[in-house]
């Protein structure tokens, strides 16, 4: 029986997800960026909390951790840094496994944005929860990792199956778009950037989206095709990621 994802927006730009096993009930709410939201969003559904699955340790992801498991006595699980914020149940990092109920969950190694940052991938049903790794249009900062590292996390989830739905933790993506227009003359882009326009103007979500459709688009996935217009012709692909990134960083757009 297939996953059931209930998103839901809170804090200023952040989404909660909230998923379901059907075949058991059991549900999971993937990062805690706001607990009382989470709390009322499971109490409106009827959904019995069974884990907290983080993807890092920024508090706007794993803030909520002990509010919600006090409230709930679900586990939590994510990898080691979350001990840095708040409390772990079990520590997993890349190639572990995660089962809420019949769901299997692989985990996947992401870092970048931070160094132990981490993907929830349920091959199952193609559905991938990525954190602040990729964005609609976009990725995450360098906080920690190097460009190297994150290009290799990106290149993990560009090669999930095209259809995998993406979630990503934040509405960005009319600032994405803004700037990949800058580095970026694509028509696919271009068309892509006045649906999501025309989507934010009606108050839509931009999320989730696809790794079919990333690809196609993003800037940080298209690095090595854009080197030249960001200084980076002839170096290495992470190169020219990185030289993305740090356009994307003084960006004004």
């Amino acid at each position: 029986m297939p996953l059931t994802v209930h998103q839901f927006p809170c804090l200023e730009d952040n989404y909660g997800f909230l998923a379901k096993d059907e075949a058991t009930g059991l549900a999971a709410t993937i990062d805690t960026p706001d607990a009382g939201a989470i709390l009322a969003e499971l109490d409106k559904l009827g959904w019995t909390l069974d884990l907290i699955l983080n993807t890092h340790w920024h508090p706007d992801h794993a803030g909520g951790n002990a509010e919600i498991k006090a409230a709930t006595g679900c586990s939590i699980v994510g990898p080691g840094e979350v001990t840095r914020i708040a409390p772990l149940d079990r520590q997993v990092a890349g190639g572990d496994v995660v089962m809420l109920g019949q769901t299997r969950f692989e985990v996947l190694e992401t870092g970048g944005h931070t160094l132990g940052h981490i993907t929830y991938f349920d091959a199952a049903d193609r559905i991938a929860f990525v954190g602040d790794t990729l964005f609609a249009l976009g990725c995450g900062r360098l906080f920690e990792g190097t460009a190297e590292q994150m290009w290799t996390s990106l290149q993990r989830l560009a090669a999930l199956p095209d259809e995998t739905t993406v979630y990503c933790a934040h509405e960005y993506t009319a600032s994405n778009a803004r700037f990949a227009l800058s580095v970026d003359d694509d028509p696919g882009l271009k068309a892509r950037a006045d649906r999501i326009f025309a989507m934010r103007e009606r108050g839509e979500p931009t999320v989730p989206t696809t790794i079919a459709l990333e690809k196609a688009t993003n800037p940080f996935l298209r690095a090595p095709k854009l080197a030249a217009r960001v200084g980076a012709g002839g170096q290495p692909d992470y190169a020219a990621f990185g030289a993305v990134r740090a356009a994307k960083d003084g960006f004004k757009g």
